[in-house]
């Protein structure tokens, strides 16, 4: 039962743990694209600016969303597409898998937050990999990556 003394956790999870998922998420979709030469811009969540540190811009509701654009790819190929957006669940998948074998391992103690981490991990995984697209009409990953197969669509280029 959901009780008042467990509103700590929560908080940890909803305005910690969720925005790093969502960071290992995007950190994957980035690195990939970079591999292959392209420009990226990334953000951390919705709402106004925060502040800005190179590609990467955190918004004021920073546990909302994130997304990663990118152009320029030097390698321009539809499997380089397709890599870059399903990098993002990879490298959701890889952290899922350390974690789960250090706390095997015993490296890592069995607690709340890496049950908490693995568990929006997996909800990323499978939400991010659904094809459908936002409310502001972008696809998610699994979308461009079926548009991309079917069609050849490429990335949007970077606003």
């Amino acid at each position: 039962m959901f009780t008042l003394s467990d509103m700590w956790t929560f908080f940890l999870a909803f305005f910690l743990t969720l925005p790093l998922v969502t960071l290992v998420h995007e950190a994957g979709h980035v690195l990939a694209a970079r591999a292959f030469g392209a420009k990226i811009k990334f953000t951390l969540g919705a709402g106004k600016t925060l502040f800005k540190i190179g590609p990467l811009e955190v918004k004021r509701l920073y546990f909302m969303d994130g997304w990663c654009q990118y152009e320029s790819l030097k390698y321009d190929k539809l499997w380089v597409h397709i890599f870059i957006y399903i990098s993002g669940s990879l490298s959701n998948l890889a952290v899922i898998l350390v974690i789960n074998f250090l706390i095997y391992q015993g490296t890592l103690p069995v607690h709340i937050f890496f049950y908490q981490f693995v568990y929006f991990s997996v909800y990323f995984i499978f939400f991010s990999l659904f094809p459908f697209k936002t409310g502001e009409g972008q696809p998610s990953d699994g979308l461009a990556i079926y548009e991309v197969i079917k069609y050849g669509k490429k990335a949007d280029p970077i606003d």
